[in-house]
């Protein structure tokens, strides 16, 4: 059916079976150039201009089966619907009709779950019956012809690592972390494997790296610990991974922590989910490839599991709060990673999952309209959950935006009698930043508590062994130090791609002093015409600093900043906290860094004491 408000949109509504369409795929295809990037809170595509992820979740490959009797009984199976480890609805329409009813939809881009089972899944795919070339094909071959279709269109696809086995997600089921039921080691080798796999297509786009990462029932996991359960620590190292030796191109999606805690009235529980990203960020190898991630639904909440029964607290849910209270949660837990511009943790954050029921009560549905009005007033990127389902004369699973019956006939969130369809034009019509995006200042965050942050592809990997090393991606330059806590912060401002050819070099001595910037201390200096990009320490004492070869020449007036006794960083703030709770030194925007001093000397540590900032 369509409305006179559709006709006045111009939104195509989804075919209906046998319906010839248009081909809206040209256009779409020729709106967007891939790979794409970040331009501080946007993602961009190869020209700069602004590409809104509107996305949505076709599940069923990661699996729909809940994990008790047959697989192929709708009983067992989510809310009724049968994947056959396949994305949803392959049994009842024809994959190309459900590409070209994403793009009727408004949709630009697809997040597509996979389980890691999925990979090496061997057993036929059966019970295909709208799409019988793909019945005897491996799951991951099922998978491959999925991605080929929705590019082939071009949507851009962003693939999303739900769960370890192909089960339904998402409770203390065995899928919690990266590293449930599976090794870390094998969680980053199927990475690579599946990077690898779709690099040749340049309209693969993402790495959405693990689903609503949480609580197992004996354990958290943590953002910045250091141990087996680090999900910062796991997502650095899959991000850089992938980067390095799969796909250079890819954005790397990082969702925050999802649950922590126990969901018993009385005891510790939350919803990270963005929230540390204030005093620990993320720097990839690659710069403006990282893109932040958050789920939100009205019947969980900030401190609500979403359980119903056992798990279930008397803490408030989304759709409990008032519109003031939801958009400030939203803001505090995701939204201000966009917002705040000029720091280490400024990225795209992606709305990753989000959705409601046709059938949803008044509570929900004003949920739902106040957060549709969140993510437009935020001109926040989206995925709604899920794009596909199943339905009956209506009946059934209601939340899809597209719905079949066995028949092929659909329902879907245009038509005049869903009630979601006013919120979802605003939310896919809206403006929003667009064309091309201005360059911004990038700053990067380093910390090296628990491990090296060598974030430099043209340093040797082990360029100070034995020492804890930091070092800058190969287009920023070293900003900021911290007196303890292994900390520094990087930047390109006043200068992009600072870099001229050559390796950086280690530098262990005052052999390059040019003055006594830094009297009765020991001085580490950048040669005439380098700069620093990174620093090691040994404890928290000085071992060397790194110093890279510029591709314009070097020599500005200099000073010295002391983080000896207190904070030496602009008053502006800009950056942000690099190393929260130690003292830190940091150049303006301006300057350089070219040098760094320490003492031995009694009552000294040997500790980074002081910068040499240069003007550029």
């Amino acid at each position: 059916m369509v409305t006179a408000l559709l006709v006045a949109l111009a939104v195509p509504t989804p075919a209906t079976a046998g319906e010839k369409r248009a081909a809206p795929a040209a256009s779409l295809a020729d709106s967007w150039t891939a790979p794409l990037s970040t331009r501080g809170r946007y993602v961009v595509d190869a020209d700069g201009r602004r590409f809104k992820l509107k996305s949505g979740n076709w599940h069923g490959a990661s699996g729909t089966w809940d994990g008790s009797g047959s697989a192929d009984d709708p009983a067992h199976n989510h809310a009724g619907e049968v994947g056959h480890r396949a994305p949803l609805g392959l049994d009842r329409v024809p994959m190309s009709r459900i590409v070209a009813d994403f793009q009727g939809l408004g949709l630009n881009s697809v997040r597509l779950p996979f389980s890691n089972e999925m990979i090496g899944d061997t057993q036929p795919v059966t019970g295909l019956t709208a799409n019988p070339e793909l019945n005897g094909l491996r799951p991951l071959e099922v998978f491959d012809r999925t991605v080929r279709a929705l590019t082939d269109a071009g949507l851009a696809v962003i693939l999303n690592n739900h769960t370890t086995t192909s089960r339904w997600c998402c409770g203390v089921d065995g899928n919690e972390r990266w590293n449930s039921g599976q090794s870390t080691q094998k969680w980053l080798d199927d990475w690579v494997f599946m990077a690898k796999r779709y690099r040749s297509n340049s309209r693969v786009v993402g790495a959405d790296l693990r689903n609503e990462v949480r609580r197992d029932v004996l354990d958290d996991p943590n953002w910045g610990l250091g141990d087996s359960h680090d999900w910062a620590a796991a997502a650095q190292q899959a991000g850089d991974l992938i980067l390095k030796n799969a796909n250079p191109d890819l954005l790397i999606m990082v969702e925050g922590i999802n649950w922590a805690g126990i969901p018993v009235d009385g005891f510790w529980h939350d919803r990270p989910m963005l929230k540390p990203l204030a005093t620990l960020s993320n720097t990839l190898v690659r710069s403006h490839k990282l893109v932040y991630a958050a789920h939100f639904y009205g019947y969980t909440g900030p401190r609500h599991s979403g359980a119903t029964g056992v798990g279930e607290t008397t803490d408030a849910r989304y759709r409990d709060l008032s519109r003031d209270d939801l958009f400030r949660t939203m803001r505090d837990t995701a939204s201000y990673v966009a917002d705040t511009p000029d720091r280490h943790f400024t990225a795209p954050v992606w709305i990753s999952e989000f959705g409601v029921g046709k059938d949803a009560d008044a509570k929900e549905r004003a949920w739902f309209a106040n957060t549709v009005d969140f993510l437009v007033d935020h001109d926040l990127d989206f995925a709604y959950w899920p794009a596909v389902g199943f339905q009956d004369g209506d009946q059934g699973n209601q939340w899809g935006l597209i719905r079949y019956d066995t028949t092929g006939a659909a329902r879907s969130v245009l038509d005049a009698d869903d009630w979601r369809g006013t919120a979802w034009r605003r939310l896919t019509s809206a403006a929003g930043q667009q064309g091309p995006v201005p360059s911004v200042r990038t700053w990067s965050m380093l910390k090296a508590t628990h491990t090296d942050a060598n974030r430099s592809l043209r340093a040797a990997a082990d360029w100070d062994s034995g020492a804890r090393k930091l070092s800058c991606p190969d287009d920023q330059r070293l900003i900021g130090i911290s007196r303890r806590g292994q900390g520094g912060l990087c930047t390109d401002a006043g200068i992009a791609d600072l870099a001229g050819s050559g390796a950086p070099v280690k530098v262990t001595s005052e052999a390059d002093v040019t003055t006594d910037w830094a009297s009765g201390f020991t001085k580490y200096q950048c040669a005439t015409g380098q700069f620093m990009t990174g620093y090691s320490v040994r404890g928290d004492k000085v071992s060397a600093v790194l110093c890279s070869p510029a591709r314009v020449p070097l020599a500005g007036t200099g000073r010295t900043l002391w983080d000896d006794r207190g904070d030496s960083r602009p008053a502006s703030g800009e950056g942000g906290d690099y190393a929260s709770g130690f003292y830190k030194a940091q150049c303006d925007a301006d300057e350089y860094a070219a040098g760094l001093a320490f003492s031995t000397a009694i009552g000294r540590a040997g500790t980074p004491d002081a910068l040499y900032c240069r003007k550029l």
